[in-house]
């Protein structure tokens, strides 16, 4: 197997190869480090490389690896390299947020989903790329250059976890951390053709901060293949000492939800939001195409109208508290979060607008539940191109984007979870692809059916040719 196969082989058969002693960490943390240093100036992914942690933890896990006599003591990553996104920190590693205001910002602890991903064996390779504090779909922050998608230069990976999503598009990681707040997980997957997963509220920790945009954003991974996704997602979930809200463990585990085909769904379909309705023919045909696999798997399909009007307006004035909340000042943001925090927010008006946004998110999750899963366009058009929004205004920028990832917010407002799977390309190369969306705490639903279309239409195999 070559460097290149290696790079794109899954995290799980990294995993196992690393336990037979066929590969050792160092020979693949040195597989990837080679593949930053060549790609990654063009692609902007890392914000940091953390070369020489990588390098130390890789030696000292391939002595380990030699020396062990049972390879079921090892964690279940031991040796596989990941991906931190640069809203979380990472003892000792610049923490910027995405912010030229913090680039010389080090952090002093692990985040806690950080500790539970090097607890599992992982190496962390570095921080990706994302927005500006994480707020836009978008991954050009002003100060660092512009993530870009590796199937078309051209074109954005998506925000705010842009720079995870390329750098596993890549082979620049073999998984990654991400985060999802209005799409930022789902998003960028459908832009980079990969598998990305949102969890239901509570299901990962914000350990040991706390959750400061009212439970709309959460923690999520991206991978290339539904069973890493899933094993990344049970690695990452889990409730820790003084957590506000959490779920139980799933038993089994999501990974072994790969393993179960499901049985007959009832599965709501939707091809467009209101009020929102302009959808592209490609992920018109996406949501098409998946509906004659569904169809083809025996289960119960009923067209429906998806209404997400009424938490617009909330939504967006906590989006925009939330980018006020990061305290940095005005001067060092860039034009549309400085227009985001013009206006002033009360707190009275800030309590109006959460409790608008969990009577929104009841009505959504009551006008959903007579059905097991939801399938629906990810975003209403594929990838936009770099710096397409620069020349517009503030005001048009929200509009756009409000049109253009409209099947996403009102999912982080009712807290259910739902993932984002490729289904093919655009006539021009890039990725499309649909999300499942399923009832609060039903994840493992969502991955068995996620990797029953993936049986029936693999995608792990396609690379972007600059890649290879």
């Amino acid at each position: 197997m070559n460097s290149v196969d290696l790079a794109f082989t899954p995290a799980l058969e990294q995993a196992r190869l690393i336990r037979t002693k066929f590969l050792s960490p160092l020979e693949l943390v040195n597989i990837y480090l080679d593949r930053i240093q060549r790609l990654n100036p063009l692609l902007g992914c890392y914000f940091t490389v953390m070369a020489d942690m990588a390098l130390e933890l890789a030696k000292t896990q391939t002595e380990q690896l030699v020396l062990v006599s049972d390879i079921n003591d090892l964690p279940p990553f031991f040796g596989v390299p990941i991906s931190i996104k640069d809203l979380n920190p990472v003892a000792g590693v610049a923490c910027t947020y995405g912010s030229r205001a913090l680039v010389d910002q080090i952090a002093t602890y692990d985040d806690g989903v950080v500790s539970r991903i090097r607890q599992a064996g992982f190496n962390i390779l570095g921080k990706t790329a994302t927005s500006e504090i994480g707020s836009l779909p978008y991954t050009e922050p002003d100060g660092f250059p512009p993530a870009r998608n590796p199937w078309n230069l051209d074109y954005t990976p998506g925000g705010s976890s842009g720079g995870a999503a390329a750098a596993v598009a890549a082979g620049l990681s073999s998984v990654a951390h991400g985060s999802d707040g209005g799409g930022s997980v789902r998003g960028p997957a459908f832009c980079c053709g990969l598998v990305g997963i949102k969890p239901t509220r509570g299901r990962v920790s914000h350990a040991p901060v706390g959750d400061f945009q009212s439970g709309i954003s959460t923690d999520g991974p991206l991978a290339r293949t539904v069973a890493d996704a899933a094993a990344l997602l049970d690695i990452m979930s889990g409730y820790i000492l003084g957590d506000p809200y959490w779920l139980p463990a799933p038993n089994p585990s999501f990974l072994a939800a790969t393993q179960q085909p499901p049985k007959s769904l009832k599965i709501a379909i939707a091809t467009s939001v209101l009020p929102i309705d302009k959808i592209s023919p490609d992920c018109e045909q996406a949501v098409k195409n998946t509906v004659k696999l569904l169809e083809q798997l025996g289960h119960q399909i009923e067209p429906i109208n998806l209404d997400f009007s009424d938490i617009i307006e909330p939504f967006i004035l906590v989006w925009k508290s939330g980018v006020a909340s990061a305290g940095i000042p005005p001067e060092y943001l860039g034009s549309v979060n400085q227009w985001l925090i013009e206006t002033q927010i009360t707190a009275g008006q800030y309590l109006q607008a959460v409790s608008k946004m969990q009577v929104g998110g009841r009505q959504i999750v009551a006008s959903l539940s007579p059905f097991d899963i939801v399938v629906l366009p990810t975003y209403m058009s594929p990838a936009i191109r770099v710096g397409e929004y620069a020349q517009l205004s503030p005001e048009e920028t929200l509009q756009r984007i409000t049109e253009w990832i409209s099947p996403c917010p009102g999912f982080n407002v009712s807290g259910q979870p739902a993932i984002a799977i490729p289904t093919g390309f655009t006539p021009e190369g890039l990725p499309v692809g649909v999300q499942l969306v399923g009832k609060p705490a039903t994840e493992a639903t969502l991955i068995a059916l996620a990797a029953q279309l993936e049986a029936l239409q693999p995608w792990e195999n396609h690379r972007p040719p600059m890649t290879i």
